[in-house]
């Protein structure tokens, strides 16, 4: 167990690694910080004292280890939009997309599985039909035309939920919620189903395609035989190995939860971290995208983690490889 937690944390700090590299590539290929921070109209000596304080006047080795040391603090300078630290600027939009993001989630694997499973074990029945055709609405359609649809069902014709904001918030300290208040959780549900729907299929199918091959396998008819319950063999047999391949999966679709809620904050003007990479592509906010880039890949590398030791406590031929070298 420990080798195998040494080689993943070891192959997670070399994507960092790559991925702090792409990063600090940014600085040097998407413009001039100097320029941008001071415009046109500074004096030469003004750049080259800003260009001095920012360190950019060190050799490139130089500067990229400073920018990793940077950011294993969690720095990654000033944005050049709005003068300000780019890691308050993250952690004030933080929480609204880690909300956003957790209740996605949850919504995704907990209904994608149960319906998965109900597909799978009532697949003659109708309601099992008609979940299983519903379901290609959610991975054809793209993400925002399903929020915009949302939107003009529940929002513009029956009115029943908002659509936009993230509504009234309750100041914790360094945090702040919208799950404490009516209108905070008006405004979560709608851009809640929006970025899971896609999950939710996704995680639905392949649960529903696992299970339909273990049910198939020979150790679930010896189960029947020895007169088991139709429950006992469905639930603690048949879905204990569908769920080890199903792991990895939604490992991944968490991941892309957060990635990819830039567009779901887009369309319902959610104020989170997704809206503020937006907002700094349009403006060319280098620290901005490089702090979003690294953060995302951590988000990555940390759910991956996860996954790998969850894989090998579920699937005991990993842990009797391991024990054979």
């Amino acid at each position: 167990m420990l080798a195998f937690l040494i080689q993943r944390v070891l192959q997670a700090i070399f994507v960092m690694f790559v991925v702090a590299l792409i990063a600090f590539s940014l600085f040097h290929y998407v413009g001039d910080p100097v320029l941008n921070m001071l415009g046109q109209e500074a004096t030469e000596a003004d750049r080259d004292m800003l260009r001095s304080q920012l360190g950019l006047d060190q050799p490139v080795v130089v500067q990229f280890w400073q920018f990793i040391v940077n950011a294993a603090q969690f720095e990654f300078g000033i944005s050049y939009r709005s003068a300000r630290s780019v890691s308050e600027l993250i952690l004030e939009r933080l929480p609204a997309t880690l909300e956003l993001a957790t209740i996605s989630a949850i919504f995704a694997v907990v209904m994608g599985i149960v319906l998965g499973i109900y597909t799978a074990i009532q697949r003659g029945n109708w309601l099992s039909k008609f979940i299983m055709t519903a379901s290609l609405i959610g991975v054809s359609l793209p993400t925002f035309l399903i929020g915009i649809l949302l939107i003009y069902l529940f929002a513009v014709e029956l009115g029943w939920l908002p659509a936009f904001g993230r509504g009234e918030v309750v100041d914790l300290g360094w945090w702040n919620t919208g799950l404490l208040t009516g209108s905070g959780l008006r405004s979560l549900i709608l851009p809640a189903i929006t970025l899971g729907l896609f999950q939710l299929t996704l995680i639905m199918r392949l649960v529903r395609a696992e299970m339909l091959e273990v049910l198939r396998a020979d150790y679930i008819k010896f189960a029947r035989a020895r007169g088991l319950s139709r429950r006992v063999v469905n639930l603690r047999h048949a879905l204990k190995n569908t769920l080890i391949p199903v792991i990895t999966i939604i490992g991944l679709q968490l991941g892309t939860i957060i990635a990819f809620a830039i567009i779901t904050e887009t369309v319902f003007q959610w104020p989170g971290v997704g809206a503020l990479f937006i907002t700094a592509v349009r403006f060319v906010d280098i620290p901005v995208m490089a702090a979003y880039l690294m953060m995302i890949a951590l988000v990555f590398v940390i759910i991956n983690l996860i996954v790998d030791l969850l894989y090998y406590a579920v699937d005991p031929r990993l842990r009797v490889q391991g024990g054979a070298k």
